[in-house]
């Protein structure tokens, strides 16, 4: 069984041929409530449509001119020197935790969910900062195209980020 992160990081990449039905076997494998509940809504969405279109709307809401920018850091603090200190100590983080970037920045928010699946204590700046960054990123993506698939993607991510909590003194959350 997939940490939920993982399940939900998986729907941030490049669409491949059998990526909807992996994602739907994932999301019943690993998730519930409401982070599978939006998960489902994504894949009822995205699932019907050709590979081709999928990418085309995947390149549409997060690559190209996107709809929303998926870089949790750049969306906080723009392109700023803070911006640079938090990728840094995010690459730090994600290599201690063996992440693989996938050739994205470490503030990308695919390499931050593999990230959060794979350690017990996040970074302390990527708890405080990261529901802030999904909203924003999510209220973009409303106003960019109400009905885009991608919202329950969000949507779910919004979920994930909940749950965080920072380690208090003695380890205990």
């Amino acid at each position: 069984m997939m940490h939920g992160a993982d399940v939900v990081a998986m729907a941030y990449r490049y669409p491949t041929p059998n990526a909807a039905a992996e994602l739907a076997d994932a999301v019943d494998a690993s998730l519930t409530g409401l982070a599978q509940k939006h998960m489902r809504r994504f894949i009822a969405e995205t699932a019907p449509l050709t590979l081709g279109k999928w990418e085309e709307l995947h390149t549409a809401t997060l690559d190209l001119s996107p709809q929303f920018v998926p870089y949790v850091g750049h969306v906080v603090w723009g392109e700023s020197y803070r911006r640079g200190e938090f990728m840094a100590d995010l690459k730090a983080a994600m290599r201690e935790a063996e992440v693989d970037l996938g050739g994205e920045l470490p503030d990308h928010i695919e390499p931050i969910l593999r990230y959060l699946a794979a350690v017990d204590e996040p970074l302390n700046d990527l708890i405080e900062v990261l529901p802030g960054a999904i909203t924003t990123m999510t209220q973009t993506l409303s106003k960019a195209s109400a009905d885009n698939p991608y919202r329950h993607l969000l949507a779910a991510t919004t979920v994930i980020a909940q749950d965080l909590r920072p380690v208090t003194i003695g380890g205990k959350r």
